[in-house]
């Protein structure tokens, strides 16, 4: 084992962590929103709508990743009618077909789990907060919602954990992340173990970073499971 090739490799890889950081938040944010709407246009019960997000979901969550990346990447660029429309400006950017890649996988698996939250919700809570006279978006901001998500939060934060595993792929495409820098190190140094594992070390942190977070808004969410503050009034 050479550590002195683990420690110069240190600072080279952790230069990449910015790309990697910049692909979960930008895909898991945008995913965010979509699979909420996929998963309010799932649960409309119109087939003109369900049917188009199903098909979605099941070609997202039945190939791979990397497959997705490739059919992005490499497969649409052959379109001559994609080369010359104004699509081709982001189309032709590895970063940006990864960072669709990644935003269509994990709306689809998003979708899922927060369709999963929404049927979770109460049929009473939603009639008791219609008696205190809400309705509409005002009825799904204040109950429905919140419950969804606090519902959905555990397994969704299993989808972060695996989000960020998944931009490793991203170096297939050129990318130079974390993985694809430790790939380079690896090429020139022909060290592969050395360079993984100092790789492998910081996606362990980061989502060591991203676990806290979850548990930190499931703590903030889940305040009426937590028991009571009570003051100590003073003897006389």
């Amino acid at each position: 084992m050479d550590f002195e090739l683990m420690v110069e490799s240190i600072p080279k890889i952790l230069s990449g962590s910015r790309l990697t950081v910049l692909l979960v938040t930008l895909s898991l944010s945008m995913g965010f929103v979509f699979a909420i709407l996929a998963a309010l246009l799932r649960r409309s019960k119109i087939p003109v709508l369900v049917v188009p997000i199903k098909a979605f979901v099941f070609v997202m969550r039945g190939t791979p990743l990397l497959v997705q990346i490739f059919l992005i990447y490499y497969g649409v660029g052959q379109f001559e009618i994609i080369r010359e429309s104004i699509l081709w400006a982001v189309l032709k950017s590895p970063f940006w077909c990864a960072i669709i890649a990644l935003t269509l996988n994990t709306t689809a698996y998003s979708s899922e789990i927060i369709r999963g939250g929404l049927e979770s919700v109460q049929f009473g809570e939603v009639e008791a907060a219609r008696a205190f006279g809400m309705s509409g978006f005002l009825l799904f901001r204040r109950v429905i919602f919140p419950i969804a998500i606090r519902q959905a939060l555990p397994a969704y934060g299993n989808e972060v954990i695996l989000m960020v595993k998944a931009t490793s792929l991203a170096s297939t495409i050129t990318i130079m992340e974390m993985t694809g820098i430790a790939n380079t190190i690896m090429a020139e140094n022909y060290r592969p173990m050395e360079a993984f594992i100092v790789a492998g070390s910081f996606y362990l942190i980061l989502n060591f970073i991203m676990t806290r977070l979850i548990q930190l808004i499931e703590w903030r969410l889940s305040g009426h499971l937590r028991p009571p503050k009570f003051s100590s009034v003073p003897s006389r």
